[in-house]
């Protein structure tokens, strides 16, 4: 039985994990239809956010306020992530609306340019980020071990869903955000700004990313390609959930979190990476539209 909590709590982890990754990709990939090869970028870019706090803190603050600085580089990393993308999408990606391809390959270049960036500023090899001393040790329930650390990511993810819930369905900014996914035109001849509803979801996107890339620095050292190993799985989850869907996106990554786990004890990763593609692809050969389509109607 302790195996069995213990896989279950390991696959909700790693949903919440996958979840905070995928959710800026739902943004901006269900608003703006732009395929965003460089938000795995945007996560390496909170993830060194929070290696430059940790930094600072152990050079000019004293050693008793180094347990706080986690806490201040959640934000942080939000707001340098948001910044950045919200540059990008001023200079490159608001030209490249309505042409997929080209927006693949202009982002791909951006990720290979940030890259880059992170090697020159940083260095090639990986750096570690020391965790706060409250979040080491784990609290131990019927003979099983929780970590601090991923029960610490799980209520971050909590509390960003709670914060997006509350921005997407109870501020007029949120509603046109929404409004804009459904039926851009329509939104447009209400007198939205679908241009600037654009800026606003990118850089949202963007920097619910760097919370992802803050939090992934909990579980190991940090480098350039952090953000390279999860954007196939960030858009796996996109698309199982139903694009632009909040509520899939939810579902889907839970779900890919709990069969992985649970497919990796009895055989290996390689394996339980094969196993989760197939059952994705047999799902949206039966419902195309992922777990929770969009209901909108439309003009032939």
């Amino acid at each position: 039985m302790s195996i069995i909590v213990t896989q279950l709590f390991n696959g909700v982890s790693l949903g919440s994990i996958l979840l905070l990754i995928a959710l800026g990709l739902a943004i901006t990939f269900g608003q703006m239809n732009i395929i965003n090869m460089a938000h795995g970028e945007f996560i390496m870019i909170g993830a060194y956010t929070t290696y430059v706090l940790q930094q600072a803190f152990i050079q000019y603050l004293p050693q008793s306020a180094f347990g706080y600085y986690f806490i201040l580089a959640i934000p942080l990393a939000f707001i340098v992530a948001a910044l950045i993308g919200l540059l990008i999408e001023k200079s490159i990606v608001r030209f490249l609306y309505e042409r997929p391809l080209d927006s693949l390959l202009a982002t791909w270049g951006v990720s290979l340019i940030l890259q880059q960036a992170a090697r020159s500023i940083f260095g090639a090899p990986n750096v570690a980020v020391i965790a706060p001393e409250w979040l080491n040790g784990g609290l131990t329930l019927a003979g099983v071990t929780f970590p601090y650390k991923r029960l610490f990511i799980i209520g971050l993810v909590v509390i960003s869903l709670v914060f997006l819930f509350i921005y997407l369905y109870k501020t007029s900014s949120g509603r046109r955000m929404k409004a804009v996914t459904l039926n851009r035109d329509m939104a447009s001849c209400l007198g939205v700004s679908t241009r600037r509803v654009d800026s606003l979801a990118f850089a949202l996107g963007s920097g619910v990313a760097g919370i992802a890339g803050c939090s992934l620095t909990l579980l190991g050292s940090i480098g350039p390609t952090l953000g390279t190993s999860y954007i196939v799985d960030a858009f796996m989850i996109v698309v199982l959930g139903g694009v632009g869907k909040l509520k899939g996106t939810i579902f889907a990554a839970l779900l890919l979190g709990i069969l992985s786990t649970f497919v990796e004890l009895s055989t290996s990763a390689t394996i339980a990476k094969v196993v989760v593609f197939a059952f994705i692809i047999l799902f949206l050969q039966w419902k195309p539209t992922g777990l929770v389509g969009a209901k909108v109607r439309a003009l032939d």
